[in-house]
């Protein structure tokens, strides 16, 4: 028998095998200053495109005193316990019932973390009876909230409706032997790794030909998309059509916590029989004190979204204007698509960061396929066009680098090999 800690030291896993030179610069990566599109790492000035600060909402001198104010007078503690047993309060319901009506549902529940809660979500309503049919590239909150699933999963190909239909069709041929479950199709408002919408409407009229509810992870739309900003529902005129609508706070209100609402009787289900709420404290007053002021600031300044899209159309021009490809974004989120491994990507990374002040995200293998480089850029309302034509300058230079192959001058082994002259290249 072995050893359950020796088992875990010999594989890290696809990510935490490279901790030992990424941790601190590409893992990690500690940002300092206050959050926005300027902050500083490793005492260098950057240029950041890594916060889902959308709306610019994160250092707003109104929110920042709100924040203070409430921290001042409720202090982290209240309310104790739980929602249920005795941390319940009219703030907390409040704020329940303003996402409701912006949402266009009946009712709402809060989450304390968007991530734990659409996965409790999932685990609160599905039976080991039931099947859910998913988008593939579903984020990983999601697809973790499968794994507690103890019924049927069936994943279609990403925006493929065709596909979608196919896997509606195996469900509900396995249910005719167990007529007690039902069908759940889950997918994205906005992916956020793309930047594409979910071919929401069109899922939403297979509901003609089958029976199943709709639930859909609205992260990256709420507040981004829409005449108001209640997200891709409202963007795609379907919002009748979705069942259940999550969206977190950690995006375009630049806060914590989340929320799911749809239609009461069923809200009220999953009230009582939440586990990951049930049994947590409640959220803190100040957040929800918070997430209220920042709720009114998202319904009360159309102007901080119209500025959101003007640098996120402005950057995603230029950056074709460039020869990038960015794929099929059709939102705010605007991933650049290169070629080269993960030493290419990372000497270049390091590049971006110490010689022209540019901090984005990177994905490589094995989250994309091996030979494949996405930066994914954020455009917020707080950056400027400034910042947009210094980061597409950054970009030219450094492909222009990464085609001529200089980036693999600083080649890195096979990551198994601990090898300590890495830590010279990366950091």
């Amino acid at each position: 028998m072995a050893d359950i800690f020796d088992n875990l030291i010999k594989n890290y896993g696809p990510i935490g095998q490279y901790r030992k030179r990424a941790h601190g610069y590409f893992a990690f990566p500690k940002l300092e200053g206050e959050a926005g599109p300027h902050m500083k790492f490793r005492g260098k000035d950057m240029i950041v495109w890594s916060l889902n600060n959308y709306l610019g909402l994160a250092n707003h001198p109104e929110i920042r005193k709100v924040d203070g104010d409430a921290a001042q007078e409720w202090g982290l503690a209240l309310p104790m316990g739980s929602r249920m047993m005795s941390g319940n309060t009219n703030y907390h319901e409040k704020l329940e019932q303003r996402l409701a009506k912006f949402e266009q549902k009946e009712d709402a529940i809060l989450l304390n973390y968007g991530y734990q809660g659409i996965m409790s979500t999932i685990d609160a309503i599905c039976g080991r009876h039931d099947v859910v049919v998913y988008d593939a590239e579903c984020h990983a909150c999601i697809i973790d909230g499968l794994r507690l699933l103890p019924g049927k999963r069936y994943a279609y190909k990403h925006n493929d409706v065709e596909d979608c239909e196919k896997q509606l069709q195996r469900a509900e041929k396995l249910l005719e032997s167990q007529p007690q479950g039902g069908i759940l199709v889950i997918t994205e408002g906005v992916f956020g790794m793309a930047g594409d919408q979910g071919k929401l409407k069109e899922i939403i009229e297979l509901k003609e030909k089958y029976a199943f509810r709709l639930l859909v992870d609205d992260a990256h739309g709420f507040g981004t998309l829409g005449k108001t900003g209640a997200g891709a529902g409202e963007e795609q005129d379907c919002q009748d059509g979705i069942d259940l609508y999550f969206s977190t706070f950690a995006k375009s209100m630049a806060s914590i916590g989340g929320f799911v609402c749809g239609p009461k009787i069923i809200i009220d289900y999953i009230r009582y029989n939440i586990r990951s709420q049930i049994f947590a404290k409640s959220m803190p007053m100040p957040y929800v004190i918070g997430n209220l002021k920042r709720l009114d600031m998202l319904q009360t300044n159309p102007e901080f979204k119209d500025k959101l899209w003007h640098n996120a159309l402005y950057l995603q021009k230029k950056l074709k204007e460039s020869g990038f490809n960015i794929g099929n974004t059709n939102t705010v989120v605007t991933p650049i698509y290169m070629n080269g491994g993960v030493e290419e990507a990372t000497t270049m990374v390091k590049d971006l960061r110490e010689t022209y002040g540019i901090f984005c995200s990177i994905v490589v293998y094995p989250v994309i396929p091996k030979g494949e480089i996405i930066f994914r850029i954020i455009p917020t309302a707080a950056h400027s066009e400034e910042d947009i034509h210094t980061t597409i300058e950054a970009f030219k230079a450094t492909k222009k680098k990464l085609d001529a192959g200089e980036y693999k001058s600083e080649l890195i082994p096979d990551m198994a090999d601990e090898d300590t002259r890495i830590e010279n290249i990366l950091f």
